[in-house]
């Protein structure tokens, strides 16, 4: 007799086990090299250029496990139409004003490493990209708007403060970006705000909805338990009364 033999990962799984630190190192790595001149552009142009070395270095890191996850696939073709976003993760960062796209990478190691139940993806996508969305897009919309002059948006802490109350569709009109490059960046922030608060919205949902259906057939267990007793109870009675009218003289 046979013993069930779990099955033996893919080479593609094996890959990204082995690389999901390593990756996620280097999307940290792209996320200070890109935040520290913006919020420090005072730091001189040595620290700028070694932060651009780093944005590089961390984008063929991304370039390279994309180019390894694609020839490991079984079928090719079908892993690059199943995963066409991990090619515009790659490609489009290379325009500046897209660089930020590289840090989608940091969600999908992050997914790697989440539970394979819906509801543990949706944390992961809330917690990590909320705190991501905010970040970036604070120093998305600082970045594009320090160099106008018609900017009020000119510090990280009023970059922040714009961010958070964009993304949570409060909207003070406060701050408001002033170059296309700014819309740009808050266009994106709008949809990624309403997007998470769709997402917890879901969330809650789907587990009221579990808690309930869970309670139901708890009570409808008990009811039938309860509903058995009783019947056992009535055959109990009847069993003794038909014995005590057999014992009756005739």
């Amino acid at each position: 007799m046979e013993l069930n033999r779990s099955p033996q990962p893919s080479l593609t799984e094996r890959w990204e086990r082995i690389t999901e630190w390593p990756l996620m190192a280097a999307a940290v790595a792209f996320l200070v090299a890109y935040a520290v001149p913006i919020i420090r552009p005072e730091i001189g142009p040595f620290w700028v250029e070694v932060f651009q070395w780093i944005s590089w270095a961390t984008w063929a890191l991304f370039a390279v496990d994309y180019v390894a996850r694609l020839v490991l696939a079984e079928d090719r073709k079908r892993y690059a139409v199943k995963h066409w976003y991990d090619l515009l993760i790659i490609a489009l960062p290379l325009l500046r004003p897209l660089r930020l796209l590289r840090l989608v990478s940091l969600l999908e190691v992050l997914n790697r490493k989440a539970s394979t139940g819906l509801r543990g993806r949706i944390a992961v996508y809330v917690a990590g990209g909320s705190s991501l969305l905010a970040f970036c897009g604070a120093l998305a919309v600082l970045d594009a708007e320090r160099e106008s002059t018609d900017a009020n948006i000119t510090n990280f802490a009023d970059a922040l403060w714009w961010a958070l109350t964009t993304m949570s569709t409060v909207g003070y009109g406060d701050r408001y970006p002033t170059t296309d490059a700014g819309r740009l960046a808050a266009a994106a922030l709008m949809v990624g705000g309403i997007t998470l608060l769709g997402l917890v919205t879901a969330t809650l949902a789907s587990w009221l909805v579990e808690k309930i259906t869970i309670t139901e057939k708890e009570q409808a267990a008990d009811l039938r338990a309860e509903i058995a007793g009783l019947n056992k109870k009535i055959d109990q009675l009847l069993a003794q009364r038909q014995e005590k009218e057999a014992s009756w003289p005739s």
